[in-house]
């Protein structure tokens, strides 16, 4: 269950920094949740393309983790 919860988490995050991201090269200046951070263009698509990265490295993971334990038990 907690690794089904953390994949979630992860899918979530790769879909808000992927729709952002692909948002912001569409519209530079429409900088969506992210209108709050200083640093303009650049800033805000290297985060939304971080977020989307760390969105695949948590899914991933957890998908590895729980595949795992479904072996040990």
């Amino acid at each position: 269950m907690k690794y089904g919860i953390l994949q979630a988490l992860g899918v979530g995050l790769l879909v808000l920094g992927a729709k952002g991201a692909i948002r912001q090269l569409f519209d530079h200046d429409n900088a969506g949740l992210l209108a709050w951070l200083p640093g303009g263009f650049a800033v805000s698509i290297t985060v939304h393309v971080l977020a989307a990265a760390g969105g695949v490295a948590l899914a991933g993971w957890a998908r590895t983790a729980a595949k795992a334990a479904d072996r040990a038990s």
